[in-house]
């Protein structure tokens, strides 16, 4: 692999586009998502940057869009320097005696059931050098936060035994924990919270990445 590749997952808003741009000055970056527009958006930054994209519009909870996101990236590329992943489903707050069940199972699907598909796929790419990225966001058991906190919650768990398992064969899996940023997720659960309180997802991506020396 001639060419470092950074495959982001949740590219195209809030952490997930900083990343992917903080990123590309080093890496071609394969940016999935679901918006089209804010994967346009990220692809016009990172070309204003000298640097290149491929753009995913993709689904994370559909199994074989993912194995064929993973099949094209091998035979184009061979492999994967980093995976950063942060696609989530944030579901309103509620009660949990209150919870709407079609949230519930894309909540399930989007942030645990995708996981499980993707960690598969996704392992053989990075080989035994590369680097996978998760940013917990520990929420679990808190009030009104059934349907995040509790999936989230439990991606932040697998991603562990999977770091666990790996320690001493690689890849390198690192749980990261960003500060509280203005990103739409946040203003979804908070909507009155003051922005300028709240971290910049550009320079949280900055510092996570000079976290684990990739900046």
């Amino acid at each position: 692999m001639s060419e470092k590749i950074a495959l982001v997952t949740g590219a195209s808003r809030g952490l997930g586009f900083a990343l992917a741009e903080a990123l590309a000055p080093a890496h071609h970056v394969v940016a999935v998502g679901r918006t089209i527009g804010g994967l346009e958006d990220l692809d016009d930054r990172i070309k204003a940057r000298g640097g290149s994209a491929t753009l995913a519009p993709m689904d994370i909870t559909k199994p074989e869009a993912m194995a064929q996101l993973c099949r094209s990236i091998h035979d184009r590329w061979g492999g994967i320097a980093v995976w950063a992943h942060t696609a989530v489903h944030a579901a309103p707050l509620t009660l949990a005696s209150h919870m709407d069940g079609k949230d519930w199972d894309k909540s399930v699907a989007t942030n645990l059931g995708a996981m499980g598909v993707l960690i598969p796929y996704v392992a053989p790419l990075l080989g035994a050098e590369g680097l996978a990225l998760f940013f917990e966001d520990d929420q679990a058991g808190r009030k009104f936060y059934g349907h995040y906190g509790t999936t989230k919650g439990a991606q932040i768990a697998l991603a562990r035994s999977w770091a666990a398992e790996s320690e001493k064969t690689g890849p390198r899996v690192r749980i990261l924990s960003p500060a509280p940023m203005n990103t739409t997720t946040r203003m979804r659960f908070h909507p009155g919270e003051d922005k300028d309180a709240l971290a910049s997802p550009y320079a949280e991506a900055a510092r996570l990445l000079a976290e684990v020396g990739l900046a």
